[in-house]
């Protein structure tokens, strides 16, 4: 169950206590924590965050397969959340507790900033394991996050980064014990509340447009 606290001006949006896949009624609920957010007008700042083992586990494909429902359409509003995160008119850090895998990476690369736990957990993009290539606004996104060579080794060898090794590729900002994690992305969110606006949307949007435009586009969701 999603949940979302303010503490002062920082919004904690905790994804939940199980794998946190994006299951369409996760992903409703999750977008209605940011309309809060957004609807609480500036200063504010957003952390994302998980309780227990992971921050999230990435599509939810049981769910695809069982429900009948179209792919195309399921990918498409993924992609909607990642565009709305990464052009979100708040500072966004995410606090990896725990593993991230999948599109719960990808939403990590979607928020300005990240923390992860060091000794435990792995960030990791699983698809060519998984034998389920990127979307174009996947990799789009991915690319439009990491460095070339870094993008170019998570995407095609399915590497498990841990913490340290994340935070030396650039993947996260911090590598932190357990305990410090929240606290650290707590006192990043802080530190530019004062930044959320209109100004902040526009220089999202300009610098992240190709990945952006292609994110929007529902036509070419599963292209």
């Amino acid at each position: 169950m999603t949940t979302l606290e303010r503490h002062g001006d920082v919004f904690i949006l905790d994804l939940g206590d199980g794998e946190n896949r994006f299951h369409p009624d996760w992903i409703a609920a999750v977008n209605g924590h940011l309309d809060e957010v957004v609807k609480a007008g500036n200063p504010a700042a957003l952390v994302t965050t998980a309780t227990g083992k992971f921050f999230s586990n990435g599509l939810d494909l049981d769910w695809l397969g069982s429900s009948g429902a179209d792919f195309g359409d399921y990918v498409a509003d993924v992609h909607a959340l990642f565009a709305r995160v990464l052009a979100l008119p708040v500072i966004t850090v995410a606090a990896l507790q725990g593993h991230t895998f999948a599109a719960g990476a990808m939403l990590s690369l979607a928020h300005d900033f990240r923390v992860m736990r060091a000794d435990r957990g792995f960030w990791c993009l699983p698809e060519v394991d998984i034998q389920i290539p990127f979307s174009r606004g996947m990799s789009a996104l991915i690319q439009a996050r990491l460095t070339p060579q870094v993008a170019h080794e998570a995407m095609t060898t399915g590497r498990r980064y841990g913490g340290a090794d994340a935070q030396a590729a650039g993947i996260v900002d911090r590598a932190l014990s357990e305990e410090a994690v929240r606290a650290a992305a707590v006192e990043i969110a802080e530190a530019n509340t004062a930044k959320a606006g209109q100004t902040l949307s526009t220089i999202k949007e300009r610098m992240y447009a190709p990945a952006l435009d292609v994110l929007r586009d529902r036509a070419t969701a599963l292209t």
